[in-house]
């Protein structure tokens, strides 16, 4: 039977991304071919190039949809509780990553391994800034209640977004059990902010 080639024009550019984002997801980034998402969402080989020139265009454009994805889920995990303690509001946000990161495992590794360029732009540049703007606000507002030590918010906030990765990769490559997750997800935010604490 041959390919459904009926689509919308302006939805294109939409389904050759979720296409790829599905082939990400079953094959990997190395198989992923521009001839394969054109199989995947029953156009022409060609078809893709209106809006993928090639197949380091489509890696771009997939981790910024990726970096958008996770901003979202930060700014929405940041909006509930923040009257809460810091360390409330941080499990909040581990809890936001950690449930991307194993729903979105190909995807995140995409994100955070470069194989889209090194000069992704100023889209790219905005998204991951949005994304990580997140964990920078909360410490800073956790300064501002006496809740975490003073100095830099920024350097402070990347300690936690890098603390989330790494729990986030271990979860994702299976190395933790899944019904130990939510403990050492507790534990880890609470080892964390303890140690964010302003000293007597």
């Amino acid at each position: 039977m041959a390919p459904d080639r009926r689509y919308h024009h302006g939805d294109l550019r939409d389904q050759l991304l979720d296409g790829a984002e599905k082939a990400l997801r079953e094959h990997g980034v190395e198989k992923l071919s521009l001839r394969q998402v054109a199989r995947e969402v029953g156009v022409t080989h060609n078809a893709p190039s209106r809006h993928f020139p090639d197949k380091q265009a489509l890696l771009d454009a997939l981790a910024l949809r990726g970096f958008r994805r996770l901003g979202d889920a930060f700014v929405a995990a940041a909006a509930t509780g923040d009257d809460l303690p810091v360390e409330d509001r941080f499990k909040t946000l581990a809890r936001a990553y950690l449930d991307f990161a194993l729903h979105n495992p190909t995807l995140l590794t995409l994100m955070f391994a470069r194989k889209h360029s090194a000069s992704g732009g100023a889209a790219m540049a905005e998204a991951v800034t949005r994304a990580f703007a997140v964990p920078v606000a909360i410490t800073a507002e956790g300064q501002a209640r006496g809740e975490v030590i003073a100095g830099d918010p920024l350097r402070i906030g990347w300690t936690v977004a890098v603390a989330l990765q790494g729990l986030a990769s271990f979860a994702g490559a299976g190395l933790i059990a899944p019904d130990a997750i939510d403990d050492l997800l507790d534990d880890t935010v609470t080892r964390l902010t303890r140690g964010l604490m302003p000293r007597p």
